[in-house]
């Protein structure tokens, strides 16, 4: 939801500090998905301004790290001290993410995606300290021989809006392996979860701050249009861009970012076809529909995981399966989509689908 109240908009985190966007072309709320109400808060749409204040502060952060000493240790303490507070402040964090995703408090947010978030920010303080992944790898065969080591300037990361933890910009896995390496990470939050990513900035912010990282170690900004999207991953001063959405928005982002020989790594949506032989019909029929199923319905068929398109043999056995399913479907708990862009995208698919010959056998 997008109006133009700036004055009362939330501030991004720009070089250490918390403050207003610098001319933000609006700002947005975001949507408790279950009960389509607008949230309270207001969020800038940062425009070209911040995201030039965010580079530069980037590359000032990632030239200090090449200074430090020990700047490995540093990091580690950083994303162990992170999953400390994120620990401590959980009933705050998932109460957020909950509004905005209308995901269920328990077992989603608290006991499933929490504990898998800090588990990741540990295992990259790990990966900080033993550093084997610094290590020669040569490949006489292929002719190939890489060396890793931190990269010149910092690293953008998108987050997707369906997991608001352990894939977010500010803490999912992307971010984690960005700083493990000794980079600086500017984090483009998600609009469906803005409250979120600003709570856990604002946990990192104090921990880098704690354990002597450079200022911007960790910045946040928020929507922006899709032209200065561009112009981030495209920067001068980006080393490279992590990316975790839509296909659509993806390989727009991947088209810039190219363009100026930058790299940026994309987990997409996809149809992810199965293939399902006669002879695992016979065998657990019953047992592949539950699994199906199962898989479909999971996070209400918004995970990037999700079956798209499912190949039977058209026999008898293949209609009996495809009528077990759509039991299933029909006994199934209805879900909360995230935004109605979802809602939107279903029903001009199942349009396109039946335009082309395909029979809707439940829902619809």
């Amino acid at each position: 939801m997008e109006d133009n109240d700036a004055a009362t908009a939330k501030p991004v985190l720009i070089a250490g500090q918390w403050r207003a966007a610098k001319n933000p072309s609006g700002t947005f709320k975001a949507v408790n998905p279950a009960t389509k109400t607008p949230l309270s808060d207001r969020y800038p749409v940062c425009g070209p301004e911040d995201v030039t204040l965010a580079c530069e502060a980037g590359r000032d952060a990632a030239s200090a790290l090449r200074e430090m000493p020990r700047a490995a240790d540093n990091i580690a303490r950083f994303l162990e001290d992170y999953a400390t507070r994120i620990e401590a402040a959980v009933e705050a964090l998932v109460e957020m993410a909950n509004a905005e995703t209308g995901y269920p408090v328990t077992p989603r947010l608290r006991t499933v995606e929490l504990p898998r978030t800090t588990n990741q920010l540990r295992q990259g303080a790990a990966a900080a300290r033993d550093r084997s992944w610094t290590h020669a790898t040569i490949d006489t065969k292929a002719n190939l021989r890489s060396n890793y080591a931190a990269l010149d300037g910092p690293v953008v990361v998108f987050g997707p809006n369906n997991f608001p933890f352990a894939f977010n910009s500010i803490a999912g896995g992307d971010f984690v392996a960005a700083i493990a390496a000794g980079n600086p990470v500017i984090g483009k939050g998600n609009t469906g979860h803005p409250g979120t990513t600003r709570l856990l900035a604002e946990l990192a912010h104090e921990a880098a701050r704690a354990n002597g990282l450079p200022p911007a170690m960790v910045q946040l900004l928020y929507r922006t249009q899709p032209r200065v999207g561009f112009e981030l991953v495209s920067h001068p001063l980006i080393s490279a861009t992590g990316f975790t959405g839509s296909k659509n928005a993806g390989l727009q982002l991947k088209a810039a970012a190219d363009r100026v020989g930058k790299p940026i790594y994309l987990e997409m949506s996809c149809v992810n076809p199965i293939f399902i032989l006669p002879g695992a019909l016979q065998e657990r029929s019953s047992a592949i529909a539950k699994e199906l199923f199962d898989s479909c319905a999971m996070g209400s068929g918004q995970f990037c995981t999700k079956p798209g398109i499912t190949v039977i043999q058209a026999d008898g056995a293949g209609e009996a399966f495809l009528a077990e399913v759509a039991s299933l479907f029909e006994q199934g708990t209805p879900g909360t989509l995230l935004g109605a862009a979802g809602a939107i995208g279903i029903s001009a698919g199942l349009e396109d689908l039946c335009e082309h010959g395909a029979q809707i056998v439940t829902g619809g």
